[in-house]
């Protein structure tokens, strides 16, 4: 279908994405997990998965199985599969794959799934693995397309949020299973419980409003971000699109059609 993309990962910056594209004209597939370990969840479509459907925006994705992705397309909503393995790639021959799994690496992404594809942040190569990347790092090249070569190495220190980096990261005390007590949109104090891995309590280290939590119930390894704290307070961040988000999808869009530009002209 010349004018389908296929997305890996339904996250937030995957969300902004298929936004962007959804509102140029494109249709949409998005793949997920079948436990989607999404942060910003009220502005995931992942959250799909868990909910059957999600709304962000005003725009609707649906949990839906790969047989029935054109129906949900011919109502003007996004389906989301869980296929972790890609088949439906090959099922509906997108125009373009777009891995946004934000994994650091390529953990399976192949520049012959598509006629165009398309990696976002570090772990590949353009012209190599994919043909073009887009640059995942706030800062000055945020949203950058990359033709060649690969984008800035991970520094493993979040962007800075009103004044913090790693502080307003919430990480898991230890293995266990994650049980939520704030909910995404409450205001918390330092020094707050906000959730337990198990027994042990993930305390706030920065005060601010829960942008982003983990859904409860999940398996989680020590050290994994599993919230985030935003100290702008500002309540309808946790429920809308991020700049970050924007810029991704901008550059998702420009690389897109600089390629079928690119590809009609060579006909």
């Amino acid at each position: 279908m010349q004018d389908l993309v296929i997305i890996k990962g339904a996250g937030d910056l995957a969300t902004g994405i298929a936004y962007r594209l959804f509102r140029s004209g494109f249709k949409v597939i998005m793949t997920e997990l079948a436990l989607p370990t999404v942060i910003r969840r009220t502005a995931a479509f992942a959250e799909a998965v868990f909910s059957g459907q999600m709304v962000v925006e005003g725009l609707v994705a649906v949990k839906t199985e790969l047989d029935d992705v054109l129906q949900i397309i011919d109502k003007g909503q996004i389906p989301v599969v869980v296929d972790p393995q890609g088949l439906v790639i090959h099922m509906y021959k997108p125009l373009a794959v777009v891995d946004a799994m934000l994994a650091k690496k390529n953990i399976g992404t192949k520049r012959t799934d598509a006629p165009i594809v398309i990696g976002v942040g570090p772990g590949f190569t353009a012209g190599q693995d994919v043909h073009a990347i887009v640059e995942s790092m706030r800062g000055h090249y945020l949203g950058r397309v990359i033709t060649e070569g690969q984008a800035l190495t991970d520094t493993g220190i979040p962007g800075e949020i009103g004044g913090y980096t790693k502080e307003r990261i919430l990480r898991a005390p230890c293995q266990g299973i994650f049980t939520a007590v704030a909910k995404i949109g409450d205001k918390v104090l330092v020094g707050d419980t906000v959730a337990y891995v198990d027994d042990q309590p993930v305390i706030a280290s920065v005060a601010g409003i829960l942008r982003g939590l983990l859904h409860d119930d999940l398996v989680v390894p020590k050290d994994m971000k599993i919230g985030d704290i935003d100290p702008r307070c500002i309540f309808e961040h946790c429920f809308s699109i991020s700049d970050k988000a924007r810029a991704i999808g901008g550059g998702v869009l420009e690389a897109i059609l600089f390629h079928r530009t690119q590809g009609m002209s060579q006909k």
